[in-house]
């Protein structure tokens, strides 16, 4: 028996369910009538959860660096955004900045031209040679390096929870229910999805669904006879104590060698994308130990020679819902489906992509279109065109 009627249900109550809510709530005020849906309210597998919790603005696409520049703005200000019903003055943000390490003419090049892309959108990257770059960070080899891409501001790393746990306390304050429960089918009725059906047995009414289901969100889709390019991809990450290197204001470094690492405290962490990067096992979430001694410690070493003693203190895994088509995020209502929005495949990126994204999809419910920033370049109608929208710029 149908358990009750909704304007709006969510499936997935991470950063992305909570930014939708929260947006909806503050666009549309209490009168509008919205679920979330989470399956582990412990968010112990979430993405979310297990982000290195990092925003920059150097990517490959004008949007994206807009949609950072909104984010790094809220998060900046979170107190101002979510008011006192977000009980969060602060989320901690660490403005280290990101240095991209090039090792070729030909990456050098590349990051010249994003550097214009982004220096348009009001983002302050600067290019550094090795003489520069040897000046502002004297613990790194540089021998192989060619050109240097520096965020010195509006780039760093901050308190994942907190972001998250701001957005859901405010729509919850906004009159949005959070309900742990385990989607196991939607219904449809033309073009239009009609109702949600959970894992025990009820089912719930609906004007509109928004999937932001994550690593799941491909499973969701299916339940519809749809196929989207989204799936999980193992990541490592360890924290390491380097007794010979301590450098708090040290940048978060993506070294084109394959890795990347940000000071943590006192400590470190660091992560690689492994060799044959692939489709994951939804259940696997143990560590690839190896990977640190195998990968990561001789890259390591070569780049910082203060690293050469080390003590791995944990790690743990989590996965990207990554976008096979194009490493970008797939925003907007899903063609066929008139109420059916999706907010997916962030590729990596989604902590920091949440504040704008939760918006725009906020924006098109009830208003029909973008206001603040047009999203329509991450449309799921690229995906049936096989028209992609790359970005170049995945750590």
């Amino acid at each position: 028996m149908a358990d009750g009627k909704f304007d709006v249900i969510i499936i997935g109550g991470a950063v992305m369910g909570s930014a939708a809510a929260f947006w909806l709530t503050r666009l549309a005020g209490q009168g509008l009538k919205v679920l979330v849906l989470e399956a582990d309210p412990s968010y112990a597998r979430a993405s979310t959860a297990l982000s290195v919790a990092s925003i920059r603005q150097q990517f490959s696409t004008a949007l994206n660096v807009k949609i950072s520049r909104y984010g790094i703005e809220f998060i900046r200000n979170i107190r101002n955004h979510a008011g006192p019903e977000g009980g969060v003055s602060d989320l901690g943000l660490i403005e280290n900045g990101y240095l991209f390490l090039a090792g070729s003419a030909e990456k050098a090049a590349l990051m010249a031209e994003l550097q214009q892309i982004q220096r348009a959108e009001g983002a302050a990257t600067e290019l550094l040679d090795r003489a520069e770059l040897a000046a502002r960070f004297p613990w790194l080899a540089l021998d192989d390096v060619v050109l240097g891409s520096f965020g010195p501001r509006d780039e760093g790393w901050f308190d994942n929870m907190g972001l998250m746990g701001a957005l859901k306390s405010a729509a919850r304050a906004g009159g949005v229910r959070f309900r742990h429960a385990r989607v196991c089918g939607l219904s449809r009725r033309a073009n239009r999805v009609t109702g949600v059906t959970l894992e025990d047995g009820t089912r719930l009414r609906c004007s509109a669904v928004i999937n932001a289901a994550g690593t799941s969100a491909a499973a969701v889709l299916r339940m519809l006879g749809e196929v989207l390019p989204v799936e999980p991809r193992k990541r490592t990450v360890f924290l390491i104590d380097a007794p010979k290197a301590r450098h708090r204001d040290a940048p978060l470094l993506v070294d084109h060698t394959g890795f990347y690492l940000r000071p943590e405290g006192d400590h470190w962490i660091c992560a690689t994308v492994p060799d044959g990067d692939g489709p994951a096992d939804p259940e696997d979430f143990e560590p690839d130990h190896h990977l640190f001694e195998d990968v990561i410690w001789e890259r390591l070493h070569a780049r910082a020679p203060g690293f050469d003693a080390i003590k791995v203190l944990r790690s743990w895994a989590g996965h990207y819902a990554y976008n096979t088509l194009d490493q970008n995020a797939i925003v907007g209502r899903w063609p066929g489906l008139d109420n059916l929005y999706l907010m997916n495949g962030f590729s990596g990126h989604g902590l920091q992509q949440a504040p704008a994204i939760g918006r725009g999809i906020a924006e098109l419910i009830t208003g029909g279109a973008y206001r603040s920033l047009d999203l329509s370049p991450l449309g799921p109608d690229r995906i049936g065109a096989n028209r992609p929208f790359l970005e170049k710029a995945v750590v």
